[in-house]
């Protein structure tokens, strides 16, 4: 009878230690006793950054709401990086003990600049917008549970080409002896981005141009070369040719391409300045004369445009891209671009549509009756 009392007071006793360990793990997080962790909060730097790889620093919080500290038999933290779904950089900790309240935990990853190529293709594609994402997940060992707060995210935006839309009239000069100028007039110039594959970026561009002369101009070929923060990104020339009448407008079509291969060149350089790139184009071309062929630099077309970003929203104030940087005005949330540049061309008093022959005869102050191939002895 007794041996019979005494198994049942045992059976009892363990049974009340089980719903006791029961309460300290999964059951204790059921009965509410034990509070599941949570991220507060998720803040990216960019750290040093070289020819292959950038270190990103990140400060993750994470909150316990239980009243003491408590490894909880080891957290695991995750997180991943993306721009666009390309993941930049992933990171793991393993038996993290958090106090009570909430604790940044500090990371330290190695993103590979080989995914800079295909995020900019992303970015492009996406009519030059980045969602910059933070993806974090928290595991309890003891709780045998995985919180999956929601994703962090940062919304980016560049305009590397509006400024090239311009209206303004500039002259083309082919600064030869002999030769009266200007040759040509570019009265209207335009931009949008073509094609975009894994190698190469596609950039449309049209201009307008006017012949004050009174013989018809060839264009045989439009040279390019495209720099950012002087690291070349592209050059070479357009194969249509176009005979502008006399007196008249015509529209020349040519496309340039920038060499996504380059493209994680310049993304070290764009850290290394704060995040801030000048974007130069170029251009350059042969001209037929008359009977006199020439290749002269476009210097009025030449276009420039600095860009600034603020990936992650995290970077210096110092300097003067922070004054910029706030003059705009963007939140926390939202990141724009700076466009403080525009093209360079020279200015003249009125546009010419070849309709008006008076602002030739102003514009050039060479007058003649004959048709002198462009020739003034």
């Amino acid at each position: 009878m007794w041996s019979i009392l005494s198994l049942g007071g045992r059976v009892r006793t363990v049974i009340a230690a089980l719903v006791v360990v029961g309460l300290l793990g999964g059951g204790a997080f059921a009965a509410g006793v034990i509070g599941a962790p949570s991220v507060a909060g998720v803040e990216n730097t960019f750290g040093p950054v070289n020819e292959t790889s950038t270190v990103i620093e990140t400060d993750l919080t994470v909150s316990n709401p239980n009243p003491i500290g408590a490894s909880l038999g080891g957290l695991t933290v995750e997180y991943d990086v993306l721009m666009n779904d390309v993941e930049l950089a992933s990171g793991t900790k393993e038996g993290v003990s958090v106090e009570k309240g909430n604790s940044t935990l500090n990371f330290t990853s190695t993103a590979d600049n080989g995914q800079i190529p295909p995020w900019w293709v992303s970015h492009i594609r996406n009519g030059e917008q980045t969602t910059v994402t933070v993806d974090t997940a928290v595991t309890s060992g003891t709780l045998g549970r995985t919180i999956d707060p929601p994703n962090v995210t940062r919304q980016v935006e560049t305009d590397l080409l509006s400024q090239f839309n311009s209206t303004e009239t500039r002259e083309v000069d082919a600064n030869r002896a002999l030769v009266s100028d200007p040759v040509l007039y570019i009265n209207e110039t335009s931009a949008q981005w073509g094609e975009v594959t894994d190698e190469r970026t596609a950039m449309d561009l049209t201009f307008v141009m006017y012949n004050p002369k009174s013989y018809p101009i060839g264009v045989s070929e439009l040279g390019y070369n495209i720099t950012m923060n002087d690291v070349a990104m592209g050059e070479g020339s357009t194969e249509s040719e176009y005979v502008i009448p006399p007196k008249s407008t015509e529209t020349i079509e040519a496309t340039v391409y920038i060499n996504n291969e380059n493209i994680d060149e310049w993304w070290v350089t764009h850290l290394e300045r704060n995040q801030v790139t000048d974007l130069r184009i170029d251009f350059d071309a042969r001209l037929q004369l008359s009977d006199t062929t020439v290749n002269i630099p476009l210097d009025s077309l030449t276009y420039t445009e600095t860009i600034e970003t603020d990936i992650f929203g995290t970077k210096p104030t110092d300097g003067d891209t922070s004054e910029s940087s706030t003059e705009d005005g963007s939140s926390d949330n939202e990141t724009e671009t700076e466009s403080s540049s525009s093209p360079t061309p020279t200015e003249t008093e009125v546009p010419l549509d070849g309709t008006e022959t008076q602002s030739d005869e102003t514009t050039t102050g060479d007058e003649t009756t004959t048709d002198d191939g462009g020739l003034l002895g």
